[in-house]
């Protein structure tokens, strides 16, 4: 009998074959380093011993700017401001938009698509069209001496509102019916049923959609501008600051926001996983 013949060698892949093979992956991995460079540089110069007007070059490792977070008492009041008007907008446009989510997705009503489709409004009109418009309407109700802070958080909750809707309406759609029939079958009443099953399972969207509106709020320029009469939000500030100097500070608190971002999320993910772990 003949002898058995060596298996073939293993064929390597062409260059075009593995490219097609990992282009999804690779470009997955390009885009995620474009979208975290720029707080990483933010990270890095935050560190940086500045030398004259603006933090835009390297001259050394310093944490001089950590170590007084506030380069003067207007960025500290402005951060404050925005940090107070994210709070209250976040809280009344959660509020607002929760309700409104179990409306579109658990009721059936006549003005039901066309409330869907104005909530798409303040995400699709450009935001200086928006901020005009919001404008006008308090110079002409209210006159423009009495715009600050309440005129600002109005304007925050309407453009948060559709934010909240959108994310707590895919999380309301894709639950489970049965699990609240089943409670209801075990004699639970409409408020146990609420409380017991359908607010855990739909607290995940909710606090997503209230992270969502609060970073949305903080982060608002050009709406802000229209409706802040004589206020200065943190975003205003940085926009005043950089035409004359762009202090180190400001990197310093953008760190800290995204340290702060990163900690609700890792804490998130751990929660997550001890609740899935006892179960």
């Amino acid at each position: 009998m003949a002898a058995q013949t060596a298996p073939l060698a293993v064929r390597r892949k062409s260059p075009l074959a593995w490219a097609r093979e990992h282009a999804l992956g690779v470009v997955a991995f390009l885009v995620f380093v474009f979208m975290l460079l720029p707080n990483v540089v933010i990270l890095w110069m935050s560190f940086n011993r500045q030398e004259g007007k603006y933090n835009y070059t390297w001259n050394g490792f310093s944490l001089e700017g950590w170590k007084n977070p506030c380069a003067s008492n207007e960025m500290c009041h402005s951060l404050g401001l925005s940090v107070e008007i994210g709070l209250v907008a976040t809280v009344v446009a959660t509020l607002l938009g929760t309700m409104i989510s179990f409306a579109m997705v658990r009721h059936r009503f006549k003005a039901r698509s066309g409330i869907n489709a104005l909530l798409f409004l303040p995400m699709s009109a450009p935001e200086v069209v928006m901020g005009a418009t919001l404008a006008a309407l308090f110079f002409n109700t209210i006159g423009p001496g009495s715009m600050g802070f309440w005129t600002i958080t109005i304007a925050h909750v309407m453009f948060c509102v559709s934010y909240v809707v959108v994310t707590v309406k895919a999380r309301l759609a894709g639950m489970d019916p049965t699990l609240e029939r089943a409670a209801q079958d075990l004699y639970a009443t409409p408020t146990q049923t609420f409380m017991k099953v359908t607010l855990p399972l739909v607290a995940p969207g909710i606090a997503a959609a209230a992270l969502l509106a609060f970073a949305i709020s903080v982060d608002d320029y050009i709406i802000t501008v229209f409706t802040a009469g004589k206020l200065e939000t943190f975003p205003m500030y940085i926009w005043g600051s950089v035409q004359r100097s762009y202090p180190v500070q400001i990197d310093v608190i953008g760190s800290m926001m995204l340290l702060g971002t990163m900690l609700v999320i890792a804490l998130s993910q751990v929660l997550g996983r001890a609740r899935a772990a006892r179960r």
